[in-house]
């Protein structure tokens, strides 16, 4: 109890001790914080910093008037039109300054006045480093900077980290889980797939992004004149309106974006790769080969599409041994938000339609205060004793804080399916139990039909253009399907705290020679309300691995182990643990047409009758990561 409360009031204290510093910035918006910016700043607009290749990146520039000596600095890469300052970016840029910080926005190559060719995560390794040379060399800085982003603006860090570049002090990548390629048991290429699956969200979100025929400035364009242009023009092209939740339901999938009239592009090339493709090596994505230079202050979520892989990069940030200081010295905050809103955390937090209580943080505070620990030599800034991990705990609806992920305290507990072969629906005789099953248990079976996917109801995405909604949403809808296997527990009798990687485990078979298993963990509450925790899947041709797919054989018992679903959940006195599996999470995920042929290709789809098995030799279970304390 008293870690615990503790906890709460360090993040009190930090909470009041940072209200002064940001409450002014809070109540303006997007034309006060430029308006305030412009006088308390010196500007460079639409620079062009040169890469090794001759490529110019458009960079602008914010320095405090007046400033004496070098200057530390932050710097915010985007593929997004933050020229003009908005939102976050305006109110890191305003408070960057208004601490002693030159702030820089510079665009990726090939988007907005930036020139060269786009390509997603914008050569991290190449552009990135050459950048940090620049900013490095220049007569205002100190030769130590700070990068900073919230989702493509953070995964781009990623890749960076590995070159350990000299004047790369610190970083806070905030929902970064896109950079990742391969780490730990995630292989998601940068959550392009799940388990094998493509996620829909790269598809609507590269349509708004990749843009191959782009307007350009002309490439002689003088420095005052590309800085007057950029007054009245920011090249932002914005593409037809698509209605998203109706064309996502294209076949074949591959050809979604070029149906709309679109030229091939970055998602045509990515969907032609499967997951194991070496090809994927060859871009910007981290992957857990390479080293790590750089201390971090992370900010990962519950309700994010890449949560897992996060948590796992953050854990490899640690254990790498090539930089001692910067594996000793990485943080993560998690809260219960969706995508890169964390500035939202705060009093009645509420994330889908569940309420979360009191989930204030001070991300501003503590961002600063880790720059200043790493850019500006003041160790006090950011205390030697700030936990290494921070993480809201839902359900007891409190911060808490470990010196590792998974907390030390979290023991693996085993929960079996068991059923009387009729887990069909919340309404079957699905059980999710604590003993093994003692018997040749009959298995479970379903009829999965891609022509009638199973609806997504919330959980963690991001990016889709609308198709889903992230956060906490009731899941009655779904498990009223008979083509929905629910396993549900007996009443807790006392709370049951689940933080860390929650595994599972599947025994299956399937008529088809290729399907998809969906895994679902969620919180029943008292009054049968069933609250979605996270949710992962897996495609069964890659059962053994992303670079051996194997078909199946109809009828043969497969085991399959999806990656972990990440949390930190307490299942309340009276709630019940609920586990739920099918063949479709769909439009998050693109559906399986159970042909075992090339997925992403084709037309017509084959109806798959499946079946979960759970007898005594064939036992199917999730592995829950349990904190006693």
């Amino acid at each position: 109890m008293k870690k615990r409360l503790s906890v709460t009031l360090l993040v009190a204290a930090l909470t009041a001790a940072s209200a002064n510093s940001a409450q002014d910035l809070s109540r303006y918006g997007d034309d006060g914080l430029r308006a305030e910016l412009a006088s308390i700043a010196e500007s460079e607009v639409a620079l062009l910093v040169p890469m090794r290749d001759g490529v110019g990146l458009s960079t602008n520039i914010w320095r405090p008037k007046g400033a004496k000596g070098p200057l530390p600095t932050i710097l915010w890469k985007t593929p997004y039109n933050e020229h003009v300052l908005r939102g976050s970016t305006a109110r890191f840029a305003a408070e960057a300054v208004r601490n002693g910080y030159a702030f820089i926005v510079q665009n990726e190559r090939g988007r907005y006045f930036s020139q060269g060719k786009y390509e997603i995560l914008g050569y991290p390794q190449t552009d990135g480093y050459d950048t940090l040379s620049w900013i490095a060399k220049q007569p205002w800085s100190n030769g130590k900077v700070g990068t900073l982003g919230c989702s493509s603006s953070a995964e781009w860090q990623l890749a960076l980290a590995a070159m350990n570049h000299p004047a790369h002090a610190a970083m806070v990548p905030m929902a970064a889980g896109a950079g990742i390629g391969k780490v730990g048991p995630f292989w998601e290429q940068g959550n392009f797939y799940t388990g094998g699956v493509p996620r829909t969200l790269f598809a609507i979100w590269m349509y708004g992004v990749d843009n191959p025929l782009r307007a350009q400035l002309p490439q002689d364009l003088s420095g005052p004149m590309r800085a007057r242009i950029a007054q009245y023009n920011d090249l932002d092209t914005r593409k037809p309106d698509v209605e998203w939740k109706k064309h996502i339901w294209h076949l074949p999938y591959a050809s979604l974006l070029s149906s709309l009239g679109e030229p091939p592009a970055t998602f045509e090339s990515m969907i032609a790769r499967g997951p194991g493709d070496a090809e994927w090596k060859k871009g910007g994505l981290y992957d857990d080969s390479m080293g790590w230079g750089v201390p971090a202050l992370w900010f990962n979520s519950w309700y994010d599409v890449s949560i897992g892989p996060n948590m796992a990069l953050y854990n490899h940030a640690r254990s790498v041994n090539s930089d001692r200081e910067a594996s000793a010295n990485q943080y993560v905050v998690v809260g219960p938000n969706p995508h890169c809103q964390f500035a939202r955390l705060g009093k009645d937090y509420k994330v889908g339609d569940r309420e979360m209580g009191d989930a204030s943080f001070p991300v501003n505070q503590q961002i600063f205060g880790f720059f200043d620990r790493w850019l500006k030599d003041q160790p006090k800034a950011f205390a030697a004793d700030t936990p290494h991990v921070r993480y809201f705990t839902m359900g007891a609806n409190r911060w808490q804080s470990d010196a590792q992920w998974p907390p030390k305290a979290a023991q693996p507990v085993r929960m079996y399916l068991r059923s009387g072969g009729n887990a069909n629906s919340m309404y079957g005789d699905g059980l999710l139990s604590f003993e093994a099953p003692r018997a040749d248990e009959p298995k479970d079976s379903y009829r999965y039909d891609p022509a009638n996917p199973v609806q997504t109801i919330g959980g963690g995405d991001c990016c889709n253009g609308g198709v889903v909604i992230p956060g906490a949403f009731d899941q009655r809808q779904i498990s009223s399907r008979h083509d929905v296997l629910v396993y549900t527990s007996a009443p807790l009798q006392e709370p049951m705290e689940v933080t860390g990687f929650v595994d599972a485990v599947l025994k299956v078979s399937s008529s088809a020679k290729d399907t998809d298993f969906a895994v679902k963990l969620v919180d029943v509450a008292p009054d049968g309300t069933a609250w979605i925790i996270g949710d992962t899947m897996l495609r069964a041709r890659y059962r053994d691995g992303y670079t051996v797919p194997a078909l199946m054989q109809p009828g043969t018992v497969y085991t399959l182990k999806p990656t972990p679903i990440t949390t930190s959940i307490q299942f309340g006195k009276g709630h019940r643990i609920r586990v739920e599996i099918t063949s479709s999470n769909f439009p998050k995920f693109a559906r399986n047409l159970n042909t075992g042929g090339p997925n992403e290709t084709e037309r017509e789809a084959v109806v798959a009758d499946n079946a979960i098995h759970h007898s005594a030799d064939n036992a199917s279970y999730v592995e829950l990561p349990v904190v006693k304390r």
